[in-house]
């Protein structure tokens, strides 16, 4: 609205009549509000005037800033570690990864590579021979990978895993294990002869063909070396793991082939097997013991019939098992094949690494693309790989975004027509340019007018101070990630435009008489409370947002909030210096953009000066006139109130057409729609504006939106469709479900997402393990580990082992070994080869048994040879003797280690190695070093049917209720695994989440409160936050969007993104004058456009993310973030404007109107001066005139104000103005120097 002429176009001899007084009063309650509003807005002005004064300092100043903090980013770090990316930092799961890497180290004991195999129709059963053999070939061309690096060629023998390889004295046996040993491969192949295709590995002895799996026959191989050689160790080995005759005693897939040996079942009768009934109770590896695959390990999809016989499946699974990069890194070190290439821990990473990508891409294209079953491939590498791809920066897409916004700056724009001012330039206050996006806001049609080059340095500005803040980031230390990477750099546009947007909109928007020096400061005067408002509560809607207990979201939430800050610099320090060097250079002139030139198309200035309305620019046929009145207003001290007096000079103009701009609007831009018409009429402008350019948001927001909305009626329907809104958002909340998969993460329609589908589907099995720590004696709580262990088997998700077969856990094959040496050391004693003198004629077991025997675990009695007949290694309740157990450790993790290797126990600290010698004479082969007390021990288990959320997290509490039982009993454990990893945040994330959003909303409630200085209006700007929250989490349900940690930290977010839409317009309305409705309208009619333009600005910045390739972005990211949007336009221009016109505050400064029948027209003033006053009659067609005044409201002085000089005030009169010299009559902020 078009402010206050200046103070000395009052004519000299003017006295303002008693008559023309209409007071405005502060409500008593709210004087300190607007006294302390008043002293920020000072500072404000004050900071606007000295930038403008030293634009070119501060600019180059600030962009220095920036671009040395821009500098930070060259030590960016990307975080790819998934567990560093989602376990809480200080988590009782990271205590306890903490812990497990401090005993055993960084890395795993393996990675996996996998091949999942499934019928290209639907359904279709693949417990076939043809299914088997095009499997045989997916596997086999993977198990043929070999990659070249650092001059030397790497199979699968050479990474592969090998568990158990047992040491053995026999020089000869040693090297042909050490060649022939097979690479753990979990297959349904291995059910079959074919299985032995897949091992690589070959060994020669003199006389006989090379000696592969697919020809071994270890029993024959024995017979035939046992007259050259002792091989009763080994031969005891073979067969307590059960190898017999190994692959050569299983049946041919294919039994026409020529090398299917003679020992295979089907060789002579050439029958093709009988698949399901082969892989009934899963398969074998070379080891019938040790190795067993569970059927739920290789096959998807099972059906059976009543009695429980497999019928069909419709999913094969073939699992090879990699060292890690330390396992084959220590293993390759000092070896004469990497002696030359300086092999380092690195270097073994990358050799896996490529093997692996290798590995993935032959097994997906070993199949043709017609054939009836398709390959799916995965492995470690391809995870990091995804993850890897996900947190990189899109440069095509980042600079498209940008371009979104630079775009329709650079573009033609309409100008509109000039426009009478009193002096200066105008900025039309009611049909001023508009941001019907940028282009509307800063283009002209005169160049001079015109403010494109404003728009591309604001929104090169946001681009600087988005990548300054990244760029502190990085020197802060704060990691970055995919959500950094793919998301801030968008929502950051979006959010810091909306700002430069604003100070445009207000910059357009300056009063007529504000000195050409004061501009910078009126507009920050004005906008820097909204602008400091909204970034305040951005800031700290993102530092709640850290309160989520996820390391990648932590950083994301301290990221925005940083970058919100430096956005919050940049538009409040930097950019008011662009806008004063471009007011410059409109002030001179020039083109736009290129400013070298001179405008062909500049601005006229059309001097308005008080005059007589002659009878002809009277309109014909109105029966109703407005007279506007231009009104001063001075402290008068005798009566303690307002004095406001009335220039006696009115401008006639026709009444609005609708009843709301009639009390709302009728001040504003008569003069210019008279005057303009009449000059316009009169001279043809040299750039004239199409009829478009009069339709802008203002527009729309003043004679159509507010009073519609504003109705009674609409109001009814705005509250009954919101409450609707609400109604339904709170159904959708509760369809809402927690998780995140990696299928919601990888690009669908890829192969990658294609495996993990399938796997999804078919094979949700996850390796755990459940740790025992130290601080307890595992010799006197065995009893306590055998209950947890039985515990932890119960759980409804833990697959049992087969009914055959023993746990397979450490405890158990320890005790199972020890027991059967017992059993060899009973037969050998009752047969009289072991006696209490001598066991060299007993067997190896028999002589291993009577070594444990005699211990006594008394370091100064360590034997007892009268142990031999009256004490058990094993007792009868099942326990190990406690002063046995550390010993018996050390001999079987010695002697025994395919157990050892197949228990997974992982001990720490190591026992130490001890190697039996039957034939030692001298006894020191009796001193068995004893194992020191365990500090870390794990029983492995898998679980499986774990589908949804619930399901883990109904199975993490169970294993966290198994350990807490156990903890009563003495034993210090603890669940380890994935899910325990990514799935146990689910445990508390809601809780979190709800607090979260609690604290921000009091947060913001007190922001709100601090800086409005009105908890009636924080109040109901908090309550309409609170509502958009509900309602985004509610529509997340209908879009199918699962609640994880990254949906929370959005939904925390939408909590200081909905102050966006809802400050401008609620501290318009604070600050405005009248009745509710007025107020509302009033807010509306300024604040609509720049609020709209903020939404446009917002979702052209996140329209890009809508072109990633990852369809997590796109649903995690830019659908919630673009119903937050919406949903922010919906409740800050519709529900909150009608809100406030029913339960808002009082106004701060009350405005009493008077209407007079019949206009007072005052002396003529003196001879020679302009002519003020009306005809002394009016036309006969008005009926009456109505007489509208505008207060200028002047605060409380405040310390440091200025005080007016006596030569700038009007000459009022010594009767009229008693107090004219009281200290009362202060202005809240001092004047600017000229510029420089």
């Amino acid at each position: 609205m078009a402010g206050p002429p200046p103070l000395g176009e009052l004519p000299p001899d003017y006295t303002p009549p008693a008559t023309f007084v209409a007071p405005q009063i502060l409500a008593g309650s709210l004087k300190a509000p607007l006294w302390l509003r008043a002293y920020f807005q000072g500072l404000l002005f004050s900071l606007g005037c000295r930038i403008q004064r030293h634009c070119g300092k501060v600019l180059f100043l600030g962009l220095l800033a920036f671009g040395a903090l821009v500098l930070g980013l060259r030590v960016a770090v990307i975080e790819t570690d998934l567990e560093q990316l989602w376990v809480e930092a200080g988590s009782r799961v990271s205590q306890e990864l903490r812990y497990t890497k401090e005993k055993l180290g960084e890395e795993a004991a393996y990675t996996s590579q996998m091949l999942i195999q499934t019928p290209r129709q639907e359904g279709e059963n693949v417990l076939t021979p043809e299914a088997l053999r095009l499997h045989l070939q997916a596997a086999l061309t993977a198990s043929k990978v070999q990659v070249s690096l650092y001059g030397k060629s790497w199979d699968l023998n050479k990474i592969c895993y090998k568990s158990g390889v047992p040491l053995i004295e026999n020089g000869m046996i040693e090297r042909m294990i050490e060649k022939l040993f097979p690479c753990v491969i979990l297959t349904p192949l291995d059910c079959f002869w074919e299985g032995a295709k897949l091992q690589g590995g070959s060994a020669y002895l003199p006389g006989r063909p090379d000696i592969q799996w697919t020809n071994l026959d270890p029993e024959q191989l024995l017979e035939e070396l046992g007259p050259f050689t002792s091989l009763e160790g080994f031969r005891e080995l073979l067969d307590k793991a059960q190898v017999g005759q190994a692959y050569v005693g299983r049946p041919c897939l294919n039994p026409d082939d020529l090398h299917c040996p003679p020992s295979a079942p089907n060789r002579d009768s050439r029958q093709a097997p009988d698949v399901a009934q082969e892989l009934s109770g899963g398969c074998h590896g070379f080891s019938h013991k040790f190795m067993h695959w569970q059927e739920e390990l290789l096959l998807g999809g099972m059906a059976r019939d009543p009695q429980g016989q497999l019928l069909r499946a419709e999913a094969l699974q073939s699992t090879f098992l990699l060292m890690s990069p330390r396992q084959l890194y220590e293993h390759f070190r000092g070896d004469y094949q990497t002696h030359d290439i300086g092999w380092s821990e690195e270097q073994a990473g990358t050799v896996l690494q490529a093997w692996q990508r290798r590995f993935v891409q032959l097994a997906q294209d070993s199949l043709p693309e017609n054939g009836s079953q398709q390959i799916h491939a995965f492995s470690s590498t391809t995870l990091d790989d995804i993850l890897h791809a996900f947190s990189e920066v899109s440069a095509a897409r980042v600079v498209g975004g940008y371009l979104l916004m630079v775009g329709p700056v650079l573009a033609p724009c309409p100008q509109r027509h000039p426009v009478p001012t009193l002096g200066t330039p105008v900025q039309d206050s009611v049909l001023s340019p508009q941001l019907a996006y940028a282009c509307v806001t800063m283009l002209r049609w005169d160049c001079a007018q015109s403010q494109g080059a404003v728009g591309l340095a604001g929104v090169l500005l946001v681009a600087l101070a988005v990548a300054s803040g990244l760029g502190l980031c990085a020197l802060l230390g704060i990691t970055f990630n995919a959500a950094t990477t793919q998301v801030l750099p968008f929502l950051a546009l979006g959010i810091g435009v909306d700002d430069i947007f604003l100070l445009a909109h207000a910059f357009t928007e300056a009063p007529s008489g504000t000195p050409l020096q004061e501009r910078m400061g009126e507009c920050l005067q004005r906008t820097g409370p909204s602008v400091a408002l909204t970034s305040i509560n951005n800031m700290v809607a993102f530092f709640m947002a850290a309160l989520v207990p996820v390391p990648a979201l932590r950083a994301f939430s301290l990221q925005a909030a940083v970058v919100v800050g430096c956005n919050f610099a940049a538009v409040m320090l930097v950019f008011p210096a662009v806008l004063s060097l471009d007011l410059h250079r409109r002030h001179c002139q020039r083109l736009d953009v290129l400013c070298c030139f001179s405008s062909p198309c500049s601005a006229r200035v059309i001097q308005i000066l008080p005059q007589e309305l002659a009878d002809r620019t009277v309109p014909v046929g109105i029966t109703h006139l407005t007279a506007t009145v231009q009104a001063f207003a001075h402290w008068e001290a005798s009566s303690q109130h307002v004095v406001t007096s009335l220039p006696p000079h009115t401008h006639l103009v026709p009444p609005p057409s609708d009843p709301l701009s009639s009390e709302l609007f009728s001040p504003g831009g008569s003069t210019r729609d008279l005057l303009g018409q009449e000059e316009g009429s009169r001279q043809k402008a040299a750039c004239r504006s199409p009829p478009c350019a009069r339709w802008n948001l203002a527009h729309f927001a003043r004679y159509q939106f507010a009073p519609l909305l504003l109705q009674s009626h609409a109001k009814a329907v705005v509250l009954v469709l919101c409450g609707a809104l609400l109604g339904l958002s709170l159904y959708g909340a509760t369809l809402v479900q927690d998780g995140l998969a990696l299928t919601d993460v990888v690009p669908r329609g890829t192969k990658e997402h294609a495996f993990l589908s399938a796997q999804l589907r078919y094979f949700s099995l996850y390796e755990v393990a459940l740790v025992t720590q130290g601080g307890f004696d595992y010799a006197h709580s065995q009893r306590a580990l055998f209950d947890l262990h039985q515990r932890f088997s119960s759980l409804k998700a833990v697959l049992p082992p087969p009914a055959t077969q023993a746990p397979r856990t450490w405890l158990h094959y320890y005790r199972s070994w020890l027991q059967g040496i017992q059993a060899a050391f009973d037969q050998d004693w009752a047969s009289g080869r072991i006696t209490r003198h001598s066991y060299r004629n007993g067997s190896e077991d028999g002589a291993l048994a009577y070594k444990l025997l005699i211990q006594t675990g008394d370091a100064r009695e360590p034997l007892d040879f009268s142990q031999l007949t009256t004490k058990k290694l094993v007792d009868k309740e099942g326990l190990i003797p406690p002063e046995l157990f550390y010993v018996g450790l050390t001999v079987w993790v010695s002697s025994d280690p395919l157990g050892l290797a197949a228990s997974q126990a992982n001990f720490y600290p190591p026992p130490p190695e001890w190697l039996h010698d039957k034939y030692d004479t001298t006894g020191q082969n009796f001193r068995i070093p004893a194992a020191q007390p365990l500090e870390f021990a794990q029983f492995p288990f898998l679980l499986h049917g774990l589908q949804k959320t619930s399901d883990f997290v109904e199975a993490i509490e169970g294993a966290r209720a198994a350990c807490a039982e156990a903890g009563r009993a003495g034993v210090r454990a603890y669940p380890s695994g994935s899910p325990f990893l990514f799935w146990e945040q689910y445990l508390g994330l809601r809780r979190c989440f709800l607090l979260a959003v609690c604290i921000l909303l009091v947060c913001t409630f007190l922001v709100c409160t601090l800086l409005l200085l009105n908890p009636w209006t924080a109040g109901l700007i908090v309550l309409v936050l609170a509502l958009m929250t509900v309602e985004l989490f509610g529509i997340m349900g209908f879009l199918g969007i699962k609640l994880s940690a990254i949906p929370v930290v959005i939904l925390v977010a939408s909590v200081g993104i909905g102050v966006e839409f809802t400050v401008h317009v609620a501290l318009g309305f604070l600050t405005a004058q009248g009745s509710r409705n007025l107020r509302a309208a009033r807010a509306l009619e300024h604040t609509f456009a720049p609020v709209t333009d903020g939404a446009v600005s917002t979702l052209l910045g996140l329209l890009m993310l809508a072109g990633s390739n990852f369809d997590f972005i796109v649903r995690y990211f830019f659908l919630v973030l673009t119903v937050l949007t919406l949903l922010g336009l919906l409740h800050g221009l519709v529900l909150l404007p009608v809100l406030l016109s029913i339960l808002g505050p009082p106004p701060e400064v009350v405005q009493m109107y008077k209407e007079s029948p019949e206009v007072l027209n005052p002396s003529a003033p003196r001879a020679g001066g302009p002519r003020w006053g009306l005809p002394p009659t009016l036309p006969q067609s008005f009926a009456r005139v109505t007489t509208s005044m505008t207060i200028a409201l002047h605060p409380p002085p405040l310390p440091g104000a200025y005080i007016h000089p006596a030569s700038d005030e009007p000459a009022w009169s010594p009767a009229a103005t008693p107090a004219a010299d009281n200290p009362s009559n202060l202005t809240s902020r001092a004047p600017c120097p000229a510029s420089e």
